[in-house]
This record gives structure tokens, C-alpha cells and sequence, in this order.
């Protein structure tokens, strides 16, 4: 059960603005978690290793985690909770003084999702 969560070692990615909130959706009900744990990481990867080492629960992209789900190093959970994302999202610190190579970058991604 979603509520479960709060029982559980969760490792929490630290994004710019803080930790992460873990956001989960089934049968049209939304719920936010600010995952709890003793372990805050600011590197995906880490979050993953952590999990790989038996930590706590991370959250992580099918994408990042499907060689370790298919060799059983991983377990999925709460997968009725976490319906597919249909894009990608982009953090970055700010539009002021962006580089050109980022702001290329972004208006090529905008692009691509029209």
C-alpha cells in the first residue's frame, strides 16, 4: 500500500530545491511523498547503487533500472502507483545567463515533443 511508505527506509534525491518529492498516480487518485530515510543523495546513480546495496527504497526510471529488475538485483514496487511518464523533464538552474549549448539543447527537446 502507498501508505506503507512512510514505514520504510527511503532514499531521497536531493534535487536544487531540496529532496525530491515522490509523486504516484493509480485510478485517477494523486499522492505525494516526501520520502523518508536517513540517506539523501544528489546523484541518481548513487541512489541506485544505494538500493542495489540493500539501503532502502529508491526511485528511479524504468530506463536506469531494467538490466537490474531483469536480473532479479532490483524489485519493482508499488507499480500500479507509477503509471508510465510519457516524456522526459529538464532541470536547470536558471534561463538567466543560459549557455548556448543549453538553450539549443532545450528548444531542440521542445521541438521534438511537438
Amino acid at each position: 500500500m502507498i501508505e506503507d511508505l512512510k514505514y520504510h527506509q527511503c532514499i531521497a534525491l536531493r534535487l536544487p530545491g531540496g529532496p525530491s518529492r515522490w509523486e504516484f498516480e493509480c485510478a485517477r487518485k494523486s499522492v505525494t511523498i516526501n520520502a523518508s530515510g536517513s540517506l539523501i543523495i544528489d546523484d541518481t546513480h548513487l541512489v541506485i547503487e544505494a538500493a542495489l546495496a540493500g539501503v532502502g527504497l529508491g526511485l528511479a526510471y524504468d530506463e536506469q533500472v531494467a538490466e537490474y529488475i531483469a536480473e532479479r538485483r532490483l524489485v519493482r514496487v508499488l507499480e500500479e502507483w507509477t503509471p508510465p511518464i510519457p516524456c522526459f523533464f529538464l532541470y536547470y538552474p536558471s534561463r538567466r545567463l543560459q549557455p548556448a549549448a543549453l538553450s539549443a539543447l532545450v528548444n531542440a527537446l521542445r521541438l521534438s515533443q511537438q
